[in-house]
């Protein structure tokens, strides 16, 4: 009688042991697990081809920009088309992600230069042009390479103040993007 409780024993045992490891088994297949699946959507990376939908405000929460309801900001990633801090933040998403995004001045437009404001003579000033808020176009004294942007900051008796600091330069931004489209780095 002993010997039948003892097989008996083992037999269930070994049933329960036979159970469970087929119970692993289907734990562990990826068509029962409950792991999230893996998205072949392209990622973003240096080379993609990225389309983003953003609002951009300022420290304050003051609306800056939007490109909401309108056509996608189109960039390719890593050339430098966009400020540093916001291209470094996409990096890795997908299409149809969204981000809240807070960058310092040094990853967005830069800290405020206090050499980049400088005063001249009215009389090089188009009298036109002589208002503050003024945004004027300049090129260096040869004429050639990219024209500078300066906003008049100051008309005084004689001279004009000028900043060719960007407007947004020392000012921590925030943008929300959602990635809109994401086309894979292209093959050589």
């Amino acid at each position: 009688m002993l010997k039948i409780k003892v097989v008996s024993i083992l037999v269930a045992m070994l049933m329960m042991v036979v159970a469970l490891g087929g119970g692993l088994v289907l734990a562990e297949s990826p068509e029962k697990g409950s792991a999230k699946p893996k998205t072949a959507d392209p990622v973003i990376q240096n080379g993609s081809a990225v389309k983003i939908e953003y609002t951009l405000t300022d420290e304050k929460g003051k609306l800056l920009d939007t490109n909401k309801g309108q056509e996608p900001l189109a960039y390719t990633h890593g050339e430098g088309q966009i400020i540093p801090g916001l291209e470094k933040a996409l990096k890795g998403l997908h299409a149809g992600d969204q981000k809240h995004v807070v960058i310092p001045p040094q990853e967005a437009y830069g800290p405020v230069k206090p050499e980049a404001v400088i005063e001249v003579p009215k009389e090089r000033i188009p009298p036109d042009s002589q208002k503050v808020g003024t945004r004027l176009m300049a090129r260096n004294q040869q004429g050639s390479g990219a024209p500078i942007p300066l906003l008049v900051k100051e008309v005084k008796e004689k001279t004009i103040v000028l900043d060719a600091n960007h407007p947004l330069a020392g000012m921590t931004l925030t943008f929300d993007v959602k990635i809109v489209g994401v086309d894979p780095v292209p093959a050589k």
